[in-house]
């Protein structure tokens, strides 16, 4: 068994509580909720658009929306649990990381099975009903779950072989570097993250290069092709955005004497920014979206979204 020695102060020990970390907290906060607004507003248009409830692409683009919003909300828990010096039972603080890693983990797997269903409405058009029916939506986000739990649940057996089990009657800060307690647990989480990035962009790559051969051909499905072909690439750039993540190390390694900084950079631009950006470009593209949220910005969307 591995003996954890936890602090009795927390990372945030440091912490002067200066009027500037104050500021910086408020407008990270205000940007948060307004951030966090703009997304509901885009799941509450395809709630309420029994159209949008049918189609494929609509779905897994609410999926990802909905799993953007567990994890931007169980990092907010753990950035602020960082931020303040308050402790919590470790089972309840290992089930929060838990969440917010594998929510983490399904954005980029989702992003695939977007881009493939484009492929198979560009390719196979007339196929198109028989391969994405609902029920095989249904089936293919229950399977990018279970893959991005996977991982977790190889590192709780890890955790619960080697650790004391009196470490989870303990109540501690909820910092994930408490729940590392071998090299192993790194080594395995690099090896996911790699291998995640690496097959989902090369999903999106083969897909958009398979596209775009069918936007070459003169037909009528040409102009469709490279509408699609233009979403792949959209798809390429929210995973670009999702792996700005690995971005935190070396901004880490710049700024490790100003913790309330780095507090903030982290979950700002690196846990945040990019969550919204994705969905947020996505909406914007997308007609139907666009159509329906601009009766929210004009103080409009007070009726139902009709078709």
């Amino acid at each position: 068994m591995v003996n954890i020695t936890v602090p009795q102060q927390n990372i945030t020990q440091v912490f002067s509580r200066t009027v500037l970390d104050q500021i910086l907290l408020g407008i990270t906060l205000c940007s948060f909720v307004v951030f966090l607004y703009i997304m509901a507003v885009m799941l509450f248009i395809y709630f309420t658009s029994p159209s949008a409830r049918e189609e494929v692409r609509y779905v897994l683009f609410a999926h990802m929306l909905i799993t953007d919003l567990i994890y931007l909300l169980s990092s907010l828990f753990l950035f602020l649990a960082s931020f303040f010096p308050v402790t919590f039972p470790a089972p309840f603080c290992y089930i929060v990381i838990t969440v917010s890693s594998s929510s983490m983990k399904v954005t980029p797997y989702n992003l695939a099975v977007m881009s493939l269903e484009r492929y198979i409405a560009i390719c196979f058009p007339l196929r198109h009903g028989d391969f994405c029916t609902m029920q095989r939506t249904n089936i293919a986000i229950s399977v990018v779950w279970a893959i991005g739990l996977i991982p977790n649940f190889v590192d709780f057996i890890i955790l619960f072989v080697l650790v004391d089990h009196s470490f989870f009657l303990r109540n501690l800060a909820c910092v994930r570097v408490y729940f590392r307690v071998t090299p192993a647990q790194n080594t395995i989480r690099d090896v996911i993250y790699i291998s995640t990035f690496s097959l989902v962009g090369l999903i999106i790559l083969l897909t958009y290069i398979r596209i775009m051969m069918v936007a070459l051909k003169v037909g009528s499905s040409k102009a469709s092709a490279i509408k699609a072909g233009k979403t792949v690439m959209l798809h390429a750039l929210q995973l670009l955005l999702c792996m700005t993540a690995f971005s935190y190390v070396i901004v880490e390694m710049l700024l490790k004497e100003q913790v309330t900084l780095l507090l903030i950079i982290n979950f700002c631009f690196f846990m945040c920014l990019p969550r919204f950006l994705s969905p947020f470009i996505y909406g914007i593209k997308d007609e139907f979206f666009r159509k329906h949220m601009k009766r929210f910005v004009f103080c409009k969307g007070q009726k139902q979204v009709q078709n």
